[in-house]
């Protein structure tokens, strides 16, 4: 995955205007973000647009662009985007700790170096974003026992090779349904038991191969990873991608367009419409709607759909398992571990799977930051969440002293993010079964009458990634753009109408009205009237 991930509004966005791709955008649209609150297009971005008589909620640029060039139309385009909370972004966040910019959501660029271009890499070198080359090979040689040792390099080269053979062989038993359950609950004879057997399965399942193999990415794009080390943050290239469809001046959107600490409750959906609903009370009414609510927001309660959602869209939803990705922040006096060629990456190998397994140094990334970070995963993740940073730290400062001997210096600050307990995230990224078949990706992005889908986990090819969730919302952009091709006549109708608490005076529409420089050329209209979609 990328460090986690995220990227549908700006896509979706460029792709329909192009805003609906990104954690996190066609035509006149709304973009009502309800992943996390928002109804939008993607991970990685915010999640909230608005095309041509629709309401997107989307998080990423590409779609816009896509979409406006791909309609064909020069004519207006309506874009409102809802954003559930005071940011756009999503899953892409970077947080001051220790003086320096970290990612305390997507990290990486993953995917570079193949034949293909990842376009995400090819947006990052046109904005200059810096960024640094991660080696995880080098992780197993570093892997340090209780007692503060190191593995002989032999004992973790023979150690990891049986367990990749091993995980390879299951998979494969998988795929070919010859795995049945071992009676009586005993253990299967691949079950990893020793600490550097369980650190590796965790570095191999939670890392390497949360995939099946060959992975996608990869494949396609190239195996290198870059980690994201630019003080303007990940989220710089999503400010960057939408001056291409909202007002923005100094870095800053000051768009009336978007709309911040939006929260979608509520949609009402028929033949002839979709009406959306903010929880503070807003009515926002669209022929259709995109929406990039991460899976974990879909399966939660957050957003309530009238009439429900039928039960083939449900149970696909269920279906897909939400990942959990955190990563802990330590910043520290002095340096006192070591920062030589291939020492990046180091693991902690400890008889409870997951413990503070694996850590990382940012001297690469920020020389002489002096901090250390360390990821937790799923079931660690959510009981670090639900106790005190001081706990925390405790715990950390335990395992480092493991390593590193009981005089290091105790860390003078911590950083500890919550996805699981966001309402409007609900975990990191999406995660589909193994043994799983394309019908339960297609029946998650397929549209429920005028709501379609999209995000990373509607991605067949790249859930998880924060190019997923990009090319996702182009991808749902062209097939809503198509949808409305096969009804031209709606598009001569006003298409946005703003009820109930919010209203909006001829004066403040007449002054929003602003020119995109997009492919195809965006108006923001001075009439009121249904929108195209919400994103």
């Amino acid at each position: 995955m990328d460090g986690f991930f995220t990227a549908p509004m700006t896509a979706a966005v460029r792709e329909a205007a192009s805003l609906t791709g990104w954690a996190n955008e066609g035509p006149t649209a709304v973009a009502a973000e309800a992943e996390k609150g928002h109804t939008a297009a993607g991970r990685g971005l915010g999640d909230r647009s608005l095309f041509d008589g629709w309401i997107l909620h989307s998080s990423d640029d590409a779609a816009v662009r896509e979409a406006a060039s791909l309609t064909g139309w020069a004519n207006e385009v309506y874009i409102l985007i809802l954003e559930a909370s005071d940011r756009i972004g999503g899953r892409i966040r970077k947080e001051c700790f220790g003086g320096v910019s970290v990612e305390i959501g997507a990290g990486w660029i993953a995917g570079v170096g193949g034949k293909a271009s990842n376009p995400l890499w090819e947006i990052a070198a046109e904005f200059g974003l810096r960024t640094c080359f991660s080696d995880y090979s080098n992780a197993r040689y570093n892997i340090y026992d209780r007692s503060g040792k190191i593995f002989p390099s032999g004992v973790a080269a023979d150690s990891y090779k049986k367990a990749v053979d091993s995980a390879i062989q299951r998979l494969r038993d998988l795929e070919s349904n010859c795995v049945e359950d071992a009676p009586n609950g005993a253990e299967s004879p691949l079950t990893p038991k020793t600490p550097i057997e369980l650190a590796i399965d965790f570095i191999l399942h939670d890392f390497e191969m949360a995939e099946v193999e060959p992975i996608s990415t990869y494949v396609d794009f190239g195996e290198r990873e870059f980690l994201v080390a630019d003080e303007r943050g990940y989220e710089h290239l999503l400010y960057k991608m939408a001056e291409d469809f909202l007002f923005t001046s100094e870095g800053k959107i000051l768009d009336n367009r978007l709309e911040l600490n939006k929260v979608v409750r509520e949609l009402q959906h028929s033949r002839n419409g979709v009406m959306v609903k903010t929880e503070d009370g807003c009515v926002y009414e669209a022929n259709y709607v995109i929406l990039s609510a991460s899976i974990g927001v879909l399966q939660s309660d957050l957003i309530c759909f009238r009439p429900p959602l039928p039960r083939w869209k449900t149970e696909a939803i269920e279906k897909c398992d939400v990942m959990v990705y955190t990563k802990i922040f330590l910043k520290f006096p002095y340096k006192f571990w070591p920062c030589g060629p291939d020492k990046e990456f180091f693991i902690y190998a400890h008889d409870r799977r997951g413990y503070y397994t694996f850590w990382q140094h940012m001297e690469n990334a920020y020389p002489g930051s002096n901090i250390l970070v360390v990821t937790l995963t799923n079931a660690e993740s959510k009981r670090v969440e639900a106790q005190s940073d001081e706990e925390t730290l405790k715990e950390a400062m335990g395992v480092l002293r493991d390593m590193f001997g009981p005089e290091i210096p105790t860390a003078t600050d911590i950083l500890v993010p919550r996805w699981w307990n966001n309402r409007f995230q609900r975990g990191s990224y999406s995660n589909y079964p193994i043994i799983s078949n394309n019908q339960v990706v297609n029946d998650i992005k397929a549209p429920v009458g005028r709501i379609f889908f999209t995000g990373e986990h509607t991605s067949e090819r790249f859930n998880g990634y924060v190019h997923g969730g990009y090319l996702a919302g182009i991808d749902t952009s062209k097939a809503l753009l198509e949808e409305i091709r096969k009804n031209k006549s709606s598009l001569l109708e006003p298409l946005l109408a703003l009820t109930g608490s919010l209203t909006l005076t001829q004066s403040d529409t007449v002054s929003s009205r602003q020119k995109c420089d997009v492919p195809t050329q965006l108006y923001l209209s001075g009439k009121r009237g249904i929108p195209e979609a919400i994103l």
